[in-house]
């Protein structure tokens, strides 16, 4: 499955509506980038996603703060891009540092403005089918699969990994789609029998090649959410791909449609901030 090309198509519908958003109002689309420290892989990504902003007409205000800020102070700048009205869309950069409550610090962005869906709010109301911000990359896997046309009802839908930004939310999509889902983790016991019975297989530990081949079932649905150094994912491409009936790359599958979901909810988020239709 082509994320890239998927994710440009998406990335031009943005465009054209925040242009036509910028042309109705005087305002242009702005999302607020915090970015904590100066971790490498971090300032990689940030500078990534306000490239692809500028791209798709949406401005970007980035604030950088030291490594060594306290939870208190994260937090307090966080809520003032909250209460700012000039920002539409606040991305925290994760990871923020041991020292710091992450949670606490995503509780600080207001829920109309969680436009990379990671408060408990947003969370909520996607588990629910409610109006709110999707957790980009799961909502990135959903639009990917729905442009492949993947039926999901009924299917036996297995999540290796349950994060909060990821496994869990990717869970409760799939859900929501009326597909079985099957959570896994580091304590599930016999694993690869799991991983053998998926119709939908996501990824999403952050080990690489974690997933062998030949666990694959013949003609599954294989979505890898996983990156580590080199450009691997979480399954073995190579092997995987000759089982599969769909498989994402990596890089070029999921990736970019995180990238191009925070965009698209970014104009959604300055939309109903600016009060146009």
């Amino acid at each position: 499955m082509d994320g890239t090309a998927v994710a440009r198509r998406i990335t031009d519908a943005t465009a054209a509506a925040a242009a036509e958003l910028t042309e109705r109002t005087g305002t242009a689309p702005c999302i607020a980038t915090v970015l904590v420290g100066e971790d490498p892989a971090s300032v990689t990504y940030v500078r990534m996603k306000r490239n692809r902003c500028a791209q798709a007409g949406i401005e970007s205000r980035h604030v950088p703060l030291p490594a060594s800020i306290s939870t208190a102070g994260l937090v307090e700048a966080v809520e003032g891009l909250s209460a700012d009205p000039s920002v539409h869309g606040i991305l925290l950069q994760h990871p923020v540092g041991d020292h710091i409550d992450e949670r606490a610090a995503f509780e600080a962005i207001a829920p109309g403005k969680d436009v990379d869906g990671v408060t408990m709010h947003s969370f909520a109301a996607m588990a629910f089918g409610l109006p709110g911000f999707v957790s980009c990359t799961p909502g990135g896997i959903l639009r990917l699969l729905d442009a492949y046309d993947v039926d999901l009802a009924g299917r036996h839908a297995v999540v290796v990994g349950r994060s909060a930004i990821l496994g869990k939310p990717a869970g409760m999509l799939l859900l929501g789609r009326n597909a079985t889902v099957t959570y896994c983790h580091s304590r599930t016991k016999d694993l690869r029998s799991i991983v053998r019975e998926a119709d939908v297989l996501v990824a999403a530990v952050g080990r690489p090649r974690f997933i062998a081949g030949e666990d694959i079932k013949p003609g599954a649905v294989v979505v890898d959410a996983g990156y580590s150094p080199g450009n691997i994912g979480d399954v073995a491409f190579e092997t995987a791909r000759l089982r599969a009936g769909l498989i994402t790359p990596v890089p070029g599958g999921v990736g970019p449609m995180t990238i191009a979901v925070l965009l698209a909810q970014t104009v959604d988020a300055a939309r109903a901030q600016l009060g146009v239709a």
